[in-house]
């Protein structure tokens, strides 16, 4: 288990080939990988989702990537990977990522 703490999370999605994750927050993009769960790319541009998707930065620059939203009745959200491997439970100020294949 391992949390990422980001404050003003909008939303959060894999690119997918579950290399990567873009979280979408009020100050910006973040792009991080999947492997050490460092920031590889940042981007201050506001850029909110559209119909469920946000567009990647740094090495997925401009791909469309499917997201999930916060859910702002319960300050929550959820989201899984493409192949399954992670789980996200976020919250407005954090992730916590689960593997799920330990």
């Amino acid at each position: 288990m391992r949390y990422l703490h980001i404050g003003g999370i909008v939303a959060a999605g894999f690119d997918p080939t579950g290399e990567f994750l873009l979280v979408i927050s009020h100050s910006g993009r973040g792009l991080y990988s999947t492997r050490t769960w460092e920031r590889i790319a940042r981007d201050t541009n506001l850029a909110y989702p559209e119909n469920g998707v946000g567009i990647g930065i740094g090495p997925i620059n401009g791909q469309v990537v499917p997201v999930a939203e916060m859910d702002y009745k319960s300050g929550k959200f959820q989201a899984s990977s493409p192949n399954g491997k992670f789980f996200l439970d976020c919250e407005s100020s954090r992730i916590e990522v689960l593997n799920c294949d330990a």
